[in-house]
């Protein structure tokens, strides 16, 4: 915090130097046409940071952050599933993931409303040398078509994560500066419940909140723990939940690097190895 709080008093006198300069009387500068830019406002370098630096105001401009940066590659482990791959989430939702466990697992891919399952042996063998099975989930009595593996997504999702971390009602908590991997971050950590952490999600329908509430406690009312890691750019780059009691899926934790990536992609297969099951339904970790 050391470093943030330099920068901030550095800012500062830049500032206060700036505004003596347009305020002073000597005359050597010429003004400045009207509605043109001046020397210290043009061609900025990006968007300003909020001042807010209390614990909740971090967690808003992260959540900022990571809607600005739309993707990431991830790697998980939720329960005992686990796996990685890139991951969109603005402003269409994609997904490419390779299980971990077992080692020749299946691979998950989703476009949009369109799923891709299988690229292993097993499914080839049971497709008759395709290797991958194409569906849709079903639409609601409303027509609407959801995002397939959309309770995996919303796990992963980390605009999901900060929503539930700066919801009304949250404990947030500056844990301190860390090491992580070769760089220093912060550590946040927010208290909340898994009621609360859906709720948070008012861009979901009903029921995919309720789907993301019975997954993160799939025996009932629990308490959650958030723990938060974000660089210097206010991004997230590691996410930990911790739910009390016997019944919550413990420890659940998400790796995010190459933020933004300009070589990140998703892509659907060819369609010669491809069989159209038609429409599917998954359940909330897509297993």
């Amino acid at each position: 915090m050391a470093g943030r709080q330099r920068l901030a008093a550095l800012a500062a006198v830049v500032l206060l130097a700036t505004g003596l300069t347009g305020c002073g009387g000597g005359g050597d500068t010429p003004p400045t046409p009207s509605g043109s830019p001046t020397p210290t406002s043009a061609s900025p370098t990006g968007p300003a940071k909020p001042t807010d630096r209390s614990p909740q105001g971090v967690l808003l401009s992260a959540q900022l952050a990571m809607q600005t940066a739309r993707r990431a590659k991830v790697g998980y482990r939720l329960g005992n599933d686990a796996g990685a791959g890139p991951l969109f989430w603005q402003p269409k939702t994609a997904l490419q993931i390779k299980r971990s466990t077992p080692a020749d697992a299946e691979q998950l891919i989703v476009v949009d409303t369109v799923a891709y399952q299988g690229g292993d042996a097993a499914t080839a063998a049971r497709q008759g040398g395709r290797h991958w099975e194409r569906f849709a989930v079903p639409p609601d009595p409303d027509g609407h078509r959801e995002v397939p593996y959309a309770g995996l997504i919303d796990l992963l999702n980390p605009v999901e994560a900060l929503a539930a971390a700066t919801a009304d009602g949250t404990d947030a908590q500056f844990v301190g500066e860390e090491k992580f991997e070769d760089s220093t971050v912060e550590h946040y950590r927010v208290t909340t419940t898994a009621e609360k952490y859906a709720a948070a999600q008012t861009q979901l329908t009903q029921a995919r909140r309720d789907g993301l509430r019975a997954a993160l406690a799939p025996g009932g009312s629990i308490s959650l723990t958030l723990d938060l890691w974000l660089n210097d750019k206010d991004q997230l780059v590691k996410l930990q939940r911790t739910g009390s009691g016997d019944t919550g899926r413990a420890d659940d934790s998400v790796l995010y690097t190459d933020l933004a990536g300009a070589l990140l992609s998703v892509q659907a297969p060819a369609e010669t190895d491809t069989v159209d099951t038609g429409t599917r339904t998954v359940s909330p970790l897509a297993r």
